[in-house]
């Protein structure tokens, strides 16, 4: 069973285009709903969104849909994908739903299903869910039709939660902290928790206004906050995407601390403590050769898996991991979180630097990256992976690279861009490969 609606995250487009449309809203609600209602009790599905101007539209959508076949919503207004995550299996519900775009502009949106364990949905049931559009969806009878009510204290649940995750015996006192919050769904708790835990928190990126989100801003766009941190003297920056499932940090010199390095901090951290699961990490295609050389070093396996959070967690189920995590910032802790959580992932590398009372500029450069380079080319329509020159320019590519790198092209599962990334030893060699299968792809699409 394929899907044409469902990508590597979910759903994603335009907003008030297909998918991303409110009648096409409508019906996934239907369809997942009724994918979900089993047994005989009251069913119930809990709703989140980020700051974009489109969530007005795809709420409400989404909303009728679900309330149409009987089910109730629990409506939350904006808040961190992770915390719906987390209240879809504190409020006992059948399914939780993010609408959110992620790192994408306010243009775009997205939908994101939780099943009821808190876990994103596999490609199985999305594939189902997509078959039960195609066909009618029975709905509720008159006195059958569900209620929906706004949680008005869910943003304090999720902070709670994410503070209990922060070793109890420490605090962040005497640190400044500049935290990004990409004007999205965290601009309020991830401040708070800060606050509440002793920093002294330099906000940016807290004053959403339905458009602004991840404009020149957050995770996606860190430069900004790097430059206040050496501003205030910080002593360190923490940047979240749109949706806050993503973490990047800069040290207090304003240098940039990857994903890569967070999961090599936090797995030789809970590696010393015994607290690391499964004899390693997993990770995707996308992270540094250098990083699983470095875990490879302390004993340590590296299993990866494709580009997305979501594989990333199935992986970590399937063998008993507890740490995974991605290249740009999503960073899941199965010991807390069913998804990626950029926040409490902040707090573990803030917790590894109170104890070890050194800069971040020490505890964040675990291991030596080897020279990567990633390029997106966008392309219209066609398949340019399949053009004859292309293929000549990626095997060209890889024997230039031989056994001491590493090369991939793949097609982005939440826009229309071709990403080529290589890694290697030489510098000079590796961008010399991107840059001749990035032309070679760019003279196909166009």
């Amino acid at each position: 069973m394929t899907r044409k609606l469902f990508g590597t995250d979910g759903i994603r487009g335009t907003a008030n285009r297909e998918p991303m449309t409110a009648e096409i809203a409508l019906k996934v609600a239907q369809a997942a709903g009724r994918q979900f209602m089993t047994g005989d009790h009251r069913h119930t599905v809990v709703i989140g969104k980020d700051t974009r101007l489109s969530g007005y539209m795809v709420e409400p959508a989404l909303t009728a849909g679900f309330v149409s076949i009987g089910m109730d919503v629990v409506i939350i207004g904006p808040i961190p994908t992770p915390a719906i995550a987390m209240l879809t299996r504190s409020l006992r519900c059948d399914l939780g739903v993010m609408i959110s775009a992620s790192h994408n502009p306010y243009e775009d949106n997205g939908i994101k299903l939780f099943g009821p364990d808190g876990y994103k949905l596999s490609d199985q049931v999305e594939a189902e869910i997509e078959a039960r559009m195609a066909g009618a969806i029975e709905p509720a009878q008159p006195a059958k039709l569900g209620r929906a009510r706004r949680l008005e204290d869910a943003r304090g649940r999720y902070i709670e939660f994410a503070k209990n995750t922060f070793p109890r015996h420490l605090r962040l006192d005497g640190l400044r902290i500049v935290v990004d919050c990409a004007q999205g769904a965290a601009y309020k708790t991830a401040p708070d928790v800060l606050w509440e835990l002793g920093a002294e928190v330099i906000p940016l990126g807290v004053k959403p206004d339905g458009f602004n989100i991840n404009a020149k801003c957050g995770a996606v766009h860190p430069q900004g906050m790097c430059e206040h941190v050496v501003a205030t003297g910080a002593h360190l920056g923490l940047a979240l995407d749109g949706d806050a499932d993503r973490l990047i940090i800069a040290d207090e010199h304003g240098r940039i601390v990857d994903g890569d390095q967070v999961i090599a901090l936090i797995a030789q951290s809970w590696h010393r403590a015994g607290r690391l699961s499964g004899g390693g990490a997993v990770a995707t295609v996308m992270s540094n050769l250098g990083l699983e050389r470095h875990l490879q070093g302390l004993g340590l396996r590296l299993e990866r898996t494709p580009v997305g959070d979501r594989y990333v967690v199935e992986q970590m189920r399937a063998q008993g991991y507890n740490l995974g995590g991605e290249q740009s910032g999503h960073i899941v802790l199965s010991d807390y979180s069913t998804t990626g959580d950029g926040l409490i992932a902040a707090l573990q590398v803030l917790a590894v630097l109170v104890e070890a009372r050194r800069p971040m500029s020490e505890i964040g450069r675990v291991f030596r990256p080897l020279p990567q380079r990633l390029t997106s080319v966008r392309f219209a329509n066609g398949a340019p992976l399949d053009d004859d020159a292309v293929k000549r320019a990626i095997d060209k590519g890889k024997a230039r690279l031989g056994e001491a790198g590493r090369l991939l092209i793949r097609k982005s599962g939440t826009e229309p861009v071709i990403r080529v990334m290589a890694e290697g030893d030489d510098e000079g060699m590796v961008g010399a490969v991107v840059d001749d299968i990035a032309n070679a792809i760019r003279r196909v699409a166009g």
